[in-house]
């Protein structure tokens, strides 16, 4: 059987453990597989976009496990009750080729992709950090401030968005945790003298979240809306003035924020500087920039943990498991064969 987590099981696991807890064991998970990059078969994700969003395919293997998630991105969805990304996962054994783990994963794309976020600050970020501007409050905002609580000691945040409900169900979601929240009336507001600015914005455009004028020195920006192509957050300018790390160079050219930059626009694999193999933070006045557009690996990583916690549970029956193999569908060959027979 392949062990099967829906809807209703994942969020009864992530009221059972608790974000933090999870989060925690991500980002365990996640520099671990980051450190070991060169074991994996990597490649681009696949991709099809259309005037409302966006399908992906994204892939990875290692010598014992192969993983795929399925995800989109329509941002029109909520003026239909619907969510703006979905998603589904699954681990094989590659051994095999059986799946062991089908699950839904729009939680855990979520997690892990604030997990990221706050791995690759830990490396970006000024060691004394206490302070966040989260632009755009999706469910993502939530689970970067509480990322970035747990492995920065973010005690402020600062919320802004256009949507003033969405910005009002994310102070909400986030009280009770020991954050400060401060809800800004403009991006300016909330970005001034934060320690790290987070942009996590939907509509699928050429945004200018951010503007040169915004950004001081020694700011840790973590740009996480752009993930597509034509969809992007930050003033060109910007980059220009900015180190800039990346996750996975071939797919980040296409879709993140550097996909406006010439294409000698020089960045680093985030792998590189966990392994010590580039620096991070250089310097106090240094701007630096984590482009990220999500990449398989941290699903493969998210997919894993999951199946830890998770433990025993339902399945699907996906596989036939006869002693013989044959003998399952060989009576339905046979009447096929007598039928041709008969005609």
């Amino acid at each position: 059987m392949t062990r099967y987590i829906g809807t209703r099981e994942m969020a009864d696991l992530l009221r059972r453990e608790g974000p933090e807890p999870i989060l925690r064991r991500l980002i365990t998970s996640l520099r671990a597989d980051f450190l070991r990059w060169p074991d994996f078969d990597l490649a681009p994700r696949l991709a099809s976009h259309s005037a409302g969003g966006v399908i992906e395919l994204m892939p990875i293997a290692d010598a014992e496990f192969y993983s795929f998630k399925f995800v989109n991105g329509h941002p029109g969805n909520t003026r239909l009750g619907k969510q703006t990304v979905v998603a589904f996962g699954v681990l094989a054994d590659v051994a095999t080729g059986y799946p062991l783990l089908i699950c839904e994963m729009s939680a855990l794309t979520a997690l892990r992709t604030a997990a990221t976020s706050a791995l690759a600050a830990s490396r970006l970020a000024r060691p004394e950090s206490r302070s966040m501007a989260l632009i755009g409050t999706g469910a993502q905002a939530e689970f970067q401030a509480l990322a970035f609580k747990l492995v920065l000691g973010i005690d402020e945040i600062r919320l802004f968005d256009v949507d003033r409900a969405a910005m009002a169900k994310a102070r909400a979601n986030l009280e009770g945790h020991s954050l400060r929240i401060v809800c800004a009336n403009f991006v300016d507001e909330a970005v001034a003298g934060a320690d790290i600015v987070t942009t996590a914005t939907a509509d699928k455009t050429r945004a200018t979240i951010l503007t040169p004028d915004l950004v001081e020195s020694g700011q840790h920006l973590n740009a996480i809306g752009g993930d597509c192509p034509g969809k992007t957050e930050l003033h060109p300018d910007i980059l220009t003035r900015a180190r800039t790390i990346v996750e996975y160079e071939p797919q980040t050219r296409i879709e993140g924020e550097i996909q406006q930059m010439p294409p000698d626009y020089p960045v680093t694999e985030l792998w590189r500087v966990l392994r010590g193999d580039a620096p991070g933070r250089v310097g106090r006045d240094e701007i630096t920039l984590f482009d990220s557009v999500g990449f398989a690996l941290e699903d493969f990583s998210a997919l894993r943990v999951l199946r830890d916690i998770a433990g025993s549970g339902p399945g699907l029956d996906l596989i036939p498991e006869p002693e013989n193999p044959k003998d399952l569908f060989g009576s339905v060959f046979s009447r096929g064969e007598a039928f041709e027979r008969a005609a």
